[in-house]
């Protein structure tokens, strides 16, 4: 049985007008042009193809070996807890390769299931636009539109549809297995979805599908900050100094148990289930603490975990 959450959030984002299947690409009228631009789908996190080929993919899997030497001798920056919860996915000497499998997989089912799903009940030709919904923070760092997007419904259909029987295909990709959830503060789901996404990946995760039928499957965020990891120890077993700050570089972002509100450090997330974690920017972790009632853990208050 899932647990019940305790975030209560009410989003501030927007629906935007739908740029339907048009790419870029026409102009209405003199200020008003219609463009294609890139989507960065919220809550969910597919893993990587950034290795672009199985046989950089290869590579990282000696990269990331490399790096389990180093944590194994103490050159690396981490904390022995984590240390021991990641090694065993990273020593198999396939971390990579399984990471670029994966997210091929993870692409192939997005692209078959937003044809799939646009083109349901519909003549051919005619399909659905894309009904786009952005949350509190509207682009990210790559300047990458932050959003929600689903088959865009008549008016007739949402009174008759309930929330469960049109997803968006950001909880497709929960519910299939393919994406971990990805929920960043202050981009919550409001309180009728979030419970949705937590029941999807929680029944996925129980189910082994997608990436969890794998249990040395990186997360994707677990795989960029290991790849981080690895050019920062890199720099140490060189011989070279760090910089100020540049040793903890690779990880960041603060976790919060949505189950009861508790503050984890960057290097405590893995004590929370994956589909109970809330993730915070440093930036936010003071504000968060306010507007959600937020509690430190010991470790967090007592500053343990502390790294090699």
């Amino acid at each position: 049985m899932t647990d019940p959450v305790q975030i209560l959030w009410t989003p501030a984002g927007t629906a935007m007008p739908s740029l339907g299947s048009r790419a870029l690409v026409d102009v209405h009228d003199g200020d008003t042009p219609y463009v294609k631009m890139p989507v960065r789908m919220l809550s969910v996190d597919t893993p990587e193809t950034t290795a672009d080929t199985a046989e950089q993919a290869g590579n990282v899997d000696k990269e990331f070996k490399q790096l389990a030497a180093w944590i194994r001798e103490g050159i690396a920056p981490i904390s022995d807890d984590l240390a021991a919860f990641l090694l065993p996915k990273i020593e198999t000497g396939k971390a990579g390769s399984l990471q670029f499998g994966q997210g091929t997989a993870a692409a192939a089912f997005n692209t078959e299931n937003i044809k799939k799903r646009l083109a349901e009940g519909r003549k051919p030709g005619k399909e659905r636009s894309i009904f786009i919904r952005t949350a509190d923070d509207q682009f990210d760092d790559n300047n990458r539109l932050l959003a929600y997007i689903a088959p865009n419904y008549s008016k007739k259909e949402l009174a008759t549809l309930p929330r469960e029987k049109r997803p968006t295909f950001n909880l497709d990709l929960i519910a299939e297995g393919w994406a971990a959830t990805f929920v960043i503060y202050p981009s919550i789901p409001g309180e009728l979805d979030l419970p949705l996404l937590v029941k999807a990946a929680d029944k996925a995760v129980k189910g082994k599908k997608g990436i969890w039928k794998d249990p040395k499957t990186l997360l994707a965020y677990e795989y960029r900050a290991l790849e981080k990891l690895h050019d920062v120890t890199k720099k140490k077993a060189e011989g070279q100094e760090w910089k100020p700050g540049e040793a903890f570089s690779w990880r960041t972002r603060y976790c919060v148990d949505m189950r009861n509100r508790e503050l984890h450090g960057p290097e405590e997330y893995f004590r929370v289930p994956p589909v109970y974690r809330l993730w915070l920017w440093p930036q936010d972790v003071k504000e968060a603490i306010g507007q959600l009632n937020l509690t430190p853990s010991a470790r967090l208050a007592g500053g343990g975990g502390g790294a090699r």
